[in-house]
């Protein structure tokens, strides 16, 4: 079926989500099962934009990545004090259009036989489906739709697909289950024309058995289509893969005129944004009490130089920068103080005297900083199916990734901004280099880029590069970390992000959390960073031996059988922590490279682990 067949759910709320989840989760084009229905949230076209997120780095990153002139942040929509408020903010599009009846029909025959009722919403009455003897049955949304790698879905033709294409009747479908685990191999679609068809045929891509991607763009509304020559692919709409969002975040970094820029954006919606001149600008403030207020304490030139360098798209040197190189730079490069100690302040840093943590175990580290507020503003990009996209090892997106639209106008995007605390670890570049160079390290290294070599053959369109043994290292050191932190810290690990640098500007780890809806700050990673060289013993001694050891150590990242290229002596007994914390998707990670294992003694960048 078409997009055109959908129908919007009414204006009333049929469902509540958290604002972060609308980013982070279910933003257009994602399935979502509400109470009553199975829908598809709308595109942006159909939304009600919340207050705009002013975060000047990221939206510069973003008008480039787009091709935009201007280009807004704004959050998702916040629930209504009114329950019957008719606008609750969010469209959604039911669903897929095809449904199963619930009650069941056993086949005096076969037990394990199970047959229902496959129908098209067009036949039902009042919601449900009238059967031959005039009985009324319930029905639920089928799980299985078809769908392309662009982010394309729409419903399967049921009648196409039982016929393999030839002689389509027209007469009743039926799903039947052949068996009790459910495995695609045991459902059979047939046809009471006797014609008959297994589930799992539709999964044989060479055979287009679903036909050829139509290019259909449901969230979008009714005749969102666009040129698509992909076969379509079987996709279960509760399945993991069925979404990717495609994010892009910063953490708030402080410049010199902080205090002014600040001041700026309390007003610049409504009030700056058209000021091309002092005069203009004096005449805002002379009139308009808000301006008066916010801009108190600066002077007309210092404001019109703010004024001027937002309107441009920030300045030049910010431009020229990656994301990571200059939040790395900034970090590394602070000695006793970074922002402004303040409740409402978005960045706020200190460095920790070395005296504190001046161990044996941190004699690779160059020094730490305590970070007691931060911002982190994260916004959706667009989305793929089946196959995940993350930001490169210098925190930017891949321009060659084809990704879904969010909306037919893209002239604003969905964001939510994260307040809390976090603690960063500079590493020493010279201490790195050497470890680099020793021909154990070399050679896992190249057991590791063989692993990604193999993944790269099994996806040949993906633009995924291979990240380096120094960026695995500090990963997989980043989440042996988390876990030590987390025992202690007051946060589940859960709740702990990591954020890796491995630039030329330098090296280090931010590990940090934040909440959207709170200030997000319990002060338990600044209290546990002040024992920063006792976690990371913990840390490094979780991960000499794991419960899978020896399988898990003695893993070849380039078996084809595994399928796991992307780790070395990694698995959920000792690295692999929950998703939202990785930036990676507990991607490109090997203890080996940090720690000596049963199987890798050599290629440690901590080898002393027993002597601290």
């Amino acid at each position: 079926m078409t997009s055109r067949r959908n129908k919007p759910t009414s204006a009333k709320s049929h469902g509540e989500i958290r604002q972060s989840q609308v980013v982070t989760t279910f933003g257009p084009g994602a399935p979502l099962d509400l109470p009553n229905y199975s829908v598809l949230v709308g595109g942006l076209d159909s939304w009600v934009g919340g207050e705009e997120i002013i975060e000047e780095r990221l939206t510069e990153k973003l008008q480039r990545l787009l091709d935009k002139d201007t280009l807004k942040l704004r959050c998702p929509p916040q629930k209504k004090d009114d329950p019957e408020s008719p606008n609750t903010g969010i469209t959604v599009w039911r669903f897929p259009e095809w449904f199963i009846t619930q009650n069941v029909r056993q086949d005096p025959n076969h037990s394990t036989r199970r047959s229902r009722y496959l129908v098209h919403r067009t036949v039902l009455q009042g919601g449900k489906f009238v059967d031959e003897d005039r009985k009324p049955q319930k029905v639920v949304p089928i799980r299985f739709v078809r769908a392309c790698p662009r982010g394309h879905i729409g419903d399967i033709d049921w009648h196409a697909f039982v016929h393999q294409g030839i002689n389509q009747c027209k007469r009743q479908l039926h799903m039947e289950e052949r068996g009790t685990s459910g495995d695609l191999s045991e459902v059979w679609i047939h046809c009471e024309c006797k014609a008959q068809r297994r589930v799992i045929e539709a999964t044989h891509l060479d055979q287009r058995p679903l036909d050829t991607c139509d290019g259909n763009r449901p969230w979008l509304g009714p005749y969102s289509t666009e040129k698509c020559n992909l076969p379509n692919r079987l996709l279960v709409r509760s399945a993991s893969h069925a979404y990717f969002p495609q994010l892009m975040s910063v953490i708030s970094i402080p410049s010199h005129n902080q205090a002014i820029i600040e001041a700026v954006n309390q007003v610049w919606e409504h009030y700056l944004e058209y000021v091309t001149s002092i005069e203009e600008l004096q005449l805002e403030r002379d009139r308009k009490p808000p301006v008066r207020e916010a801009l108190s304490d600066f002077n007309n030139k210092e404001i019109f130089e703010v004024i001027q360098e937002r309107l441009r798209g920030g300045s030049e040197v910010a431009k020229n920068k990656t994301v990571k190189e200059m939040e790395v730079e900034t970090l590394i490069t602070s000695r006793e103080e970074l922002g402004e100690d303040r409740p409402d302040g978005d960045f706020y840093a200190r460095a920790l005297p070395h005296s504190q943590w001046n161990r044996p175990v941190m004699d690779s580290v160059q020094h730490v900083v305590l970070v007691h507020r931060l911002r982190e503003v994260v916004a959706q990009v667009g989305f793929t199916r089946f196959e995940s996209t993350s930001p490169d090892i210098e925190g930017e997106l891949e321009i060659g990734v084809e990704r879904a639209e969010l909306s037919r106008q893209q002239d604003w995007l969905p964001a939510i901004e994260n307040k809390g605390e976090g603690i960063f670890l500079a590493f020493k570049a010279e201490a790195i280099n050497d470890w680099l160079v020793r021909p154990a390290v070399t050679e896992r290294a190249r057991q590791l880029l063989q692993g990604f070599e193999n993944w790269k053959k099994e996806h040949p369109m993906s633009k995924r590069e291979f990240f380096g043994a120094p960026y695995i290292m500090l990963h997989s050191l980043s989440h042996l970390l988390i876990t030590a932190l987390s025992l202690e810290c007051g946060y589940p690990a859960s709740s702990i992000r990591e954020r890796i640098y491995a630039t030329q500007k330098g090296y280090g780890i931010l590990l940090f959390t934040g909440a959207a809806d709170a200030e997000g700050t319990l002060g338990g990673l600044i209290a546990e960073g002040r024992r920063i060289h006792n976690h990371l013993e913990s840390a490094l001694r979780l991960g000499t031996l794991c419960s899978y050891d020896p399988v898990c150590a003695q893993h070849d990242p380039s078996n084809k059988f595994e399928q796991r290229y992307f780790h070395g002596a990694a698995c959920h007994g000792c690295l692999l922590i929950a998703e939202p914390s990785c930036e990676q998707r507990n991607d490109y990670l090997d203890r080996a490279l940090v720690v000596p294992t049963i199987d890798n003694k050599e290629a440690a960048f901590f080898n002393r682990v027993q002597s601290f």
